[in-house]
């Protein structure tokens, strides 16, 4: 396993070239912010007079149509969200220069072949693992968040080179830059979300609370042990994994952790995990998820609306206006 620090980076690899951001949401503005913090020249490639435009302006970055910003970048970031991105580059791949490098921090669209990068142009991945608010957060804390590296294409043999500055400018080498596959980050990417951060937590906390207010508890209590003291546990889990947990909670959690916890989620659900994961491998969740972005998005619109109208998000609202600053930092 090979992890990359600031002592890997190559200085000159990037060194006056213009790097332009297209899509400008939570990962491109983190990005762009943290590139021109560390000295770079940054243009924002996004729709003139659109939201992103005038967020970009306000923010005090040079702002440009997506195919005059790429015009003589030497690295071009694609960050506009995945279902989007083929079409942006049928827009702008004319108009990138000959070995130019173009970046993704996902990599969805070049391992399902949704994008066929023009074969002079490096094509590389630097992927932060965290939300584009915390890369902004802990850079300016003179931290940063771990980022995963991956080539596609080496058109110029210099592309690692490259990618390498790229994190170094955002803050990457500061938590480490772990070395991958465009394969490998897309799939344990997806599968993460899915089967634990957004899909199987989300899931497990709705359940929870479900069932303790069918069972006549308040779902003021139910929300605060379901949901709320979730964020402390992972807190310690984050810090120092399982170990730090055991030693923070008490022997009743830890007993009651150890005799429930794989009644929970068993031998069943993690077949169903296996199952998951192949699906995603085989590429039948990314058709699913082209196929309904294709057709209007009519499932995942009614999924969404279910979630924010669920009761626990109404008593949610409810408890975090008591808690102001919970809202601190964003």
């Amino acid at each position: 396993m090979r992890i990359y620090s600031a002592k890997d980076v190559d200085q000159k690899a990037l060194k006056g070239a213009t790097i332009a951001i297209v899509g400008y949401g939570s990962q491109g503005r983190a990005h762009a912010l943290n590139l021109k913090d560390s000295g770079f020249n940054v243009v924002i490639g996004a729709r003139k007079g659109g939201a992103s435009w005038k967020k970009a302006q306000k923010d005090g970055l040079k702002v440009a149509e997506p195919i005059d910003a790429v015009v003589g970048a030497g690295l071009v970031a694609l960050l506009t969200p995945d279902m989007a991105q083929a079409a942006v580059y049928e827009e702008i791949k004319g108009h990138l220069a000959t070995g130019a490098a173009l970046l993704f921090a996902h990599g969805f669209n070049i391992h399902f072949g949704q994008i066929k990068p023009r074969k002079d142009l490096d094509v590389v991945l630097i992927a932060p693992k965290g939300p584009g608010d915390l890369v902004r957060r802990q850079y300016q804390q003179g931290r940063g968040v771990p980022c995963l590296i991956a080539v596609a294409q080496n058109a110029t043999k210099k592309a690692k080179a490259k990618a390498l500055a790229y994190a170094h400018g955002i803050g990457g080498t500061r938590g480490g830059v772990l070395e991958t596959t465009f394969e490998e980050e897309t799939v344990t990417d997806l599968f993460g979300e899915q089967v634990v951060l957004c899909g199987g937590a989300t899931e497990l906390v709705v359940k929870g609370f479900e069932t303790l207010v069918e069972a006549g508890y308040k779902p003021e209590a139910a929300y605060y042990e379901c949901l709320h003291e979730l964020k402390l546990i992972v807190d310690l889990l984050q810090e120092g994994g399982i170990t730090k947990m055991h030693e923070f909670i008490s022997e009743t959690a830890k007993w009651g952790a150890f005799v429930t916890g794989k009644r929970i989620v068993n031998t069943a659900t993690k077949k169903e995990m296996k199952k998951v994961l192949t699906e995603i491998q085989n590429g039948k969740f990314a058709r699913g998820w082209i196929r309904e972005n294709k057709t209007g998005k009519k499932r995942y619109q009614k999924e969404l609306n279910a979630d924010i109208k669920h009761p626990i998000e109404k008593v949610g609202r409810q408890l975090r206006a008591r808690m102001p600053w919970l809202e601190q930092g964003r």
